[in-house]
């Protein structure tokens, strides 16, 4: 991977002065190397921010394909960064410790288990803290004095399993053979030599945090790791640490997230659902640490709660996303809202603050997240990744707001092709955000499988819509769509095609849709049902049965409760009338199909059974059915990524901007970078697969 070096503030302001001169469309090479902030940490002294920029491979540029690697650094002041390691440590769960003389991060060494390392803040030779000799450290904590680290680590081996599939025998029997996490204690120094403490846990654990003074822990258990369950049955469990004993449960009824303990430690914010049937966890609660009672400060607001700390004084520090756009609300200790700062342009995703430092983590239309400071009600950027978006011509984005059918007011972000729409419209992408319990923010809004501005600097307007289903608007609006799969979830989509159509933005002939997961099954579903409406369609992930979704995917108590709410056996009929496979006599729109070969989510079958009903029923529609072998609900690989990028513009480009729904279909292969390994036969190495 291309590592940036340690760049200036001064260079930063010669890079926008001289930005006009030198405007260009951002492409899919740009994407492909794009770079954004990882991991947050700020010291105890405040005097420090340690975060990780996180990237892949270059493959545009001939590197070896691969997954995501972090790069650690430390900053003292904006524009002043450093890295602290060698190229070949890819660092996670960043922290420091409590005196702020080092910082410590996971890694897995080559040939040993994953453990917790550090380094010096001052510079010197990063070494080895605290590990589980028989198990890869999942997560880690500090203690106050700086003497413990408290580890959660895998289950131990299963000699039996390793003896036997070693002989061939490896057979898995399916969601069976569960094995917990396991938490410990491991003193820190360099005179100690004995084994880390084990400390009994409540359950399966997937996450823990250690209370002020090393009173108490908290850990959040499921009844098993199954992902349904993760996301139905998990709750906050406050345990003793020297018994692991539950001295209070926060039985929450729905979804959780984010969890932080109040520097008192007598409180808890806890980020929930506010009951079983509530699509996301975005409602603010506070929790008495002593009886596990909780209260919610935010119910019924039109907003979700993202992320949360407490800061010193004992107040809370929130980031709020109020649609498309987002604040940082201060609570008092009491639940109280001391006042609200407005981040301007910026989306606000995460916040950090130790020593007097608040810092967050936020992107906006041209750039994606990096490292801001908080002084006051003044942002100030400490990081600059991708310089180059400097020199980029970015087609306006703005968050557009339209009326459906039936009255409700319904708001997305819209990106307008580099120069504008020309007159009678521009070919429009409707690009489709999954969940649905999710939201698009007015902020950066290009990826490898989001067109973005890759699609702009072409000449395409973007719309992404929160459609009824989305989070950012209150429970109400995010359960609007329950009980009754697309509709109004995709006719407000083709609500928002007819509003675009109507100011003249939209092209009504030269319409497209894309999305992932159910992003997915809104484009097969546009590509189907809503054919008439959809020049072109880029299926990712997505769903097409929803009666055999129901038995191959990994989610079926969350898709009844904050779904469907109904089973596939009580009406056999409805589900099947909801799934894009039923309406494959309309299908006139060319579709791309891409999926990960690896999906547990949405089992590739879902892709498997949408392309065999088009071949055989609609054997004139253009189809592609392209998967991803090793990828799973999602593409994590540089060059999977690189490849889906590709596609989907020359899919677009081949039926969308011409608007002729019977081209002939693109090249299998797209065309890579000249410097892409692979760009020409030549190009091969010797390792290489078909």
């Amino acid at each position: 991977m291309n590592r940036l070096s340690v760049i200036s503030a001064t260079l930063f302001a010669s890079v926008s002065l001289t930005a006009a001169a030198h405007a260009r469309p951002i492409t899919p090479e740009d994407v492909a190397k794009l770079e954004s902030v990882g991991a947050v940490a700020v010291s105890p002294d405040g005097e420090h921010i340690a975060f990780t920029t996180s990237g892949l491979p270059d493959v545009t540029e001939g590197e070896k394909d691969g997954s995501f690697t972090q790069e650690l650094k430390v900053a003292s002041a904006p524009g002043d960064a450093r890295a602290y390691l060698p190229d070949d440590v890819s660092p996670g769960g960043v922290a420091f410790s409590p005196d702020g003389q080092m910082v410590s991060f996971l890694w897995t060494k080559k040939d040993e288990k994953r453990a917790v390392w550090g380094v010096p803040v001052d510079g010197g030779t990063y070494k080895k803290l605290a590990e589980v000799e028989d198990a890869n450290v999942r997560s880690y904590r500090w203690s106050d004095d700086g003497s413990t680290l408290f580890l959660l680590a895998n289950a131990e081996e299963d000699k039996q399993r390793t003896k036997q599939r070693k002989a061939g025998f490896n057979a898995r029997v399916y969601e069976e053979e569960f094995r917990p996490a396991r938490m410990f204690a491991a003193k820190v120094g360099d005179e100690v030599d004995e084994e880390p403490r084990e400390i009994a846990l409540p359950g399966f654990v997937s996450a823990f945090d250690i209370a002020p003074g090393n009173a108490f822990g908290i850990v959040e258990t499921a009844p098993t790791p199954l992902v349904d369950d993760s996301l139905t049955s998990k709750r906050v469990n406050i345990i003793d640490l020297n018994t692991g004993n539950v001295r209070a449960v926060v039985e929450t009824p729905g979804k959780i997230d984010d969890v932080e303990i109040s520097p008192d430690g007598k409180q808890l914010s806890l980020i929930a659902g506010v009951d079983m049937n509530d699509p996301a966890a975005t409602t603010l609660h506070l929790v008495d640490t002593a009886t596990g009672a909780y209260r919610a400060l935010n119910a019924g607001a039109e907003e979700a709660a993202v992320d949360a700390e407490w800061l010193a004084n004992g107040r809370l520090a929130t980031v709020i996303h109020t649609g498309a756009q987002s604040v940082l609300r201060i609570y008092n200790s009491n639940g109280k809202i001391s006042g609200e700062i407005d981040p301007g342009e910026l989306i606000l995703t995460r916040v950090e603050a130790a020593g007097g430092q608040m810092v967050v983590a936020a992107n906006s239309p041209k750039h994606p997240n990096e490292v801001f400071a908080v002084n006051g009600s003044t942002f100030t950027r400490w990081t600059t990744h991708n310089p180059w978006l400097a020199d980029i011509s970015f087609g306006n984005q703005r968050t557009y707001t339209y009326t459906a059918r039936d009255g409700q007011e319904i708001e997305g972000v819209l990106i307008e092709p580099v120069g504008g729409a020309p007159e009678g419209g521009a070919p429009t992408i409707m690009n489709i955000h999954g969940g649905p319990e999710a939201h698009e923010s007015n902020g950066w809004q290009t990826g490898y499988s989001k067109p973005g501005q890759m699609a702009a600097a072409k000449g395409y307007a973007v719309f992404l819509p929160n459609y009824r289903g989305s989070t950012g608007y209150g429970t109400a609006f995010s359960k609007q769509h329950q009980g009754n799969y697309t509709d109004p979830e995709f006719t407000d989509i083709v609500d928002a095609k007819r509003a675009l159509v109507a100011e003249g933005i939209t092209d009504a002939d030269r319409t497209g849709i894309t999305g992932g997961s159910y992003g997915g099954y809104a484009s097969a579903w546009g590509a189907t049902a809503h054919s008439a409406e959809y020049a072109a369609s880029v299926m990712f992930v997505g769903i097409s049965n929803q009666v055999s979704k129901f038995g191959t995917g990994d989610i079926p108590y969350e898709m009844y409760n904050v779904h469907s709410r109904k089973w596939p056996w009580d009406d056999w009929q409805a589900m099947l009338e909801v799934s894009p496979i039923f309406h494959v006599d309309k299908a006139e729109t060319p579709i791309l199909i891409m999926h990960g070969d690896s999906d547990t989510r949405v089992d590739p079958g879902q892709s498997f059974e949408l392309y065999r009903s088009l071949k055989i029923r609609k054997p004139e529609t253009p189809v592609r059915f392209v998967l991803y072998p090793g990828e799973g609900h999602g593409n994590r690989r540089a060059g999977s990524r690189y490849d889906y990028s590709l596609r989907m513009l020359e899919w677009f480009d081949t039926y969308l901007m011409t608007g002729d729904r019977k081209a002939a279909l693109p090249a299998a292969r797209p065309q890579l970078a000249e410097g892409a390994k692979g760009a020409s036969a030549d190009d091969v190495d010797d390792d290489s697969e078909d």
